[in-house]
């Protein structure tokens, strides 16, 4: 597999104006930056200007420190509130995934890192129950079993803290990992935690959805991505994607043919994210 090119990536999001998006291309051409990819969005109903670019790393004079120093006069001189981000595609992304019993979400992610369609380090898997720990570790992963089941969640919760903190993730997810995450750890990994939801929200909130589905007699069922956030089920989201049912389907007829929607749509959602190419303003996204 051909080694893709180094490039910077730049997210950035200010109050909409004239001259922005000149502003940041006569910035990038007078040191020479090669412009490999752009998208712009303004959202009207906010009035926010968000882009994201991609410029080849070695078409700069300078390393992605300075070019951070630099980027920010400018974004500063663009509007008050506006924020940027700037990554460099030659650092490897680091994620931790968090799961439970039902492994299809992490055999999913599993598969794609070890072909290479994922190109991410995954330095842990942590687990409240110790079913998937063969797997893990067949991929040459460390597994981590936390107990949940003494009752002492705060205790719990700490040591799964401390195992993610270790890691330094750019991307914490939980893969069917069934426990609510206190909302100090929502905070902590802000912008960083990734959920996947068994149901296309706001349809079908918290536990068993597609019993809820069922019941209700629905004609699609779907998955969705999202960020954690204190407010459970109700983070930004990131990717959603739904598929039919019928009324001869029963309750695991749905549990099945959720679960391939599921992988599909929590991939991409963390494609996205680890590409960061999702930028997120109050409790919305722009997916670029």
């Amino acid at each position: 597999m051909p080694t893709p090119e180094r490039r910077y990536v730049i997210t950035f999001g200010c109050p909409d104006r004239t001259g922005i998006v000149a502003g940041i291309a006569s910035f990038l051409a007078d040191h020479g930056g090669w412009i490999v990819e752009a998208a712009y969005h303004t959202d009207r109903d906010t009035g926010w200007f968000f882009t994201r670019q991609e410029v080849l790393a070695d078409s700069l004079p300078f390393g992605v420190d300075e070019l951070r120093a630099r980027f920010a006069d400018v974004a500063g001189s663009l509007g008050d509130g506006s924020n940027m981000r700037i990554t460099d595609t030659g650092s490897k992304r680091r994620v931790v995934i968090l799961v439970s019993k039902e492994g299809h979400c992490l055999y999913d992610l599993l598969g794609r890192v070890a072909s290479g369609e994922l190109d991410i380090d995954v330095p842990a898997v942590i687990a409240n129950h110790p079913d998937l720990g063969d797997i893990t570790r067949a991929h040459g992963i460390p597994f981590h079993h936390v107990d949940f089941k003494s009752g002492d969640k705060a205790t719990a919760f700490a040591r799964v803290r401390e195992l993610v903190d270790a890691a330094d993730p750019h991307a914490v997810v939980l893969a069917r990992f069934m426990q609510i995450l206190p909302p100090e750890l929502c905070v902590a990994w802000s912008g960083r935690a990734l959920n996947i939801h068994h149901s296309f929200l706001p349809s079908f909130v918290g536990a068993r959805p597609y019993h809820q589905a069922h019941q209700r007699g629905v004609k699609l069922i779907g998955a969705t991505c999202h960020y954690v956030t204190a407010d459970l089920d109700a983070g930004p989201i990131i990717e959603q994607d739904v598929i039919r049912v019928d009324h001869g389907d029963a309750i695991p007829d749905l549990v099945r043919k959720g679960r391939d929607i599921e992988k599909v749509v929590l991939s991409r959602g963390l494609r996205w994210h680890l590409e960061d190419r999702v930028l997120v303003h109050g409790n919305r996204t722009v997916v670029f």
